[in-house]
């Protein structure tokens, strides 16, 4: 609070989810990893292949939270509802885990 107190811009809580990067050999073990990351729950998930045939599976969680604090220096929310947005950042931390 003291810092949000002392901000003079916009403030934004950002909780970032679970990210892994995996290097394929073949495009078919990047298709079969995809499937079960997708089926596992890790929705957001996505092969990438790149100019030089790099093929990468990335496994992405959806337990993303962007929510704006402040603004020019305004609190724009109560305190009671931070804590209730650390509370929930933290259950995505260990849905992470």
């Amino acid at each position: 609070m003291t810092a949000l107190e002392k901000a003079t811009g916009d403030v934004v809580l950002k909780f970032e989810p679970f990210v892994l990067h995996v290097l394929c050999r073949e495009l078919q073990d990047a298709q079969l990893l995809h499937s079960v990351a997708v089926d596992s729950g890790f929705r957001n998930s996505g092969i990438t292949v790149g100019r030089g045939g790099k093929i990468v599976m990335a496994v992405r969680s959806t337990h993303c939270l962007e929510v704006p604090l402040s603004h020019k220096g305004k609190l724009m929310v109560s305190e009671e509802y931070i804590e209730f947005l650390i509370h929930i950042a933290n259950q995505k931390m260990e849905e992470n885990m």
